[in-house]
């Protein structure tokens, strides 16, 4: 079998070092959009590297997003790369991330649930530089046809619904270019640039990265919620109950509660189909 839970969860962690610098952070502000308009203060702040602040959704493409590479190819991890979907993402800050930072990503897998018909991986990478801890990533990997092995099914991640009308709606428009802009902050998986692969994966076109759509969503809550200021971010977790395809548009809802913020996010011209769902974000 493609996967063996036991020895993929058992496996030492693997470390690497991984570094940065304010052209990685404008590289990946600018995929998710950032920039529009070019000269609105709001917006330089994302991308004029006098100013620079770092949106907390960059660990998840810090070092090209090594914990994910490394944890699709740990000990017991064979998959075919057609049968990978982002499940969901989760980030907890220890303390903001520098514009400029050398650092070690040390990376496992946590566990591995049996879903039926579908596997689903986590693949946790904890990071830290000479002062400490920055932050610890969980990464849901849904592997389909690897489930049916007999393992545990692993906790539900659902939230309730959240109640009442959302404290501010935004829309946030999707560029035809933007999963080719995106892809060079580290994601090179065929299925969001190539036609043909994305058609042996079930899908008409390309579709957009699911943490495209993700630092987009804390990027609207941060600009919308949270003053503009990134360093009140504590924690993001989100689950992607849907594709994005590029040239789409993203419909934001967001209810504020006691210290975060909760998030639904759907597809204008699908009938506002659910892209994001049961996503927080923890603040001060």
């Amino acid at each position: 079998m493609p996967i063996d839970a036991v020895k993929a969860v058992a496996a030492e962690p693997r470390s690497a070092e991984i570094a940065w610098d304010h052209k990685d952070i404008q590289l990946y502000h600018l995929g998710l959009g950032a920039g529009r308009p070019a000269t609105d203060p709001a917006e330089l702040r994302y991308t004029l590297e006098s100013g620079l602040h770092v949106l907390p959704s960059f660990a998840t493409v810090a070092g090209a997003g090594m914990g994910v590479v490394g944890g699709l190819s740990a000990p017991g991890i064979e998959v075919d790369l057609a049968a990978v979907l982002h499940g969901g993402q989760s980030i907890t800050l220890h303390r903001p991330i520098p514009v400029r930072g050398r650092a070690v990503t040390t990376s496992r897998v946590a566990a591995v649930y049996d879903k039926g018909k579908a596997a689903i991986l986590v693949l946790r990478s904890e990071v830290a530089d000479d002062d400490g801890p920055l932050w610890t990533s969980d990464a849901q990997i849904f592997v389909r046809g690897e489930g049916g092995f007999g393992g545990d099914r692993g906790p539900s991640t659902r939230l309730p619904a959240p109640e009442g009308d959302p404290d501010r709606e935004v829309e946030r428009p999707i560029r035809e270019d933007q999963a080719l802009l995106y892809r060079l902050s580290g994601d090179w998986n065929p299925l969001h640039a190539d036609p043909e692969f994305a058609a042996l994966a079930g899908f008409d076109r390309p579709i957009l990265h699911g943490l495209c759509t993700y630092g987009m969503t804390l990027k609207a809550v941060v600009d919308t919620l949270l003053d503009g200021d990134v360093a009140r971010v504590r924690g993001y977790g989100t689950r992607f109950a849907g594709v994005v395809f590029p040239g789409e548009t993203l419909r934001i809802r967001m209810w504020r509660t006691d210290g975060s913020v909760r998030a639904e996010v759907t597809a204008v011209e699908r009938d506002d189909a659910s892209v994001l769902a049961d996503t927080v974000v923890t603040h001060t």
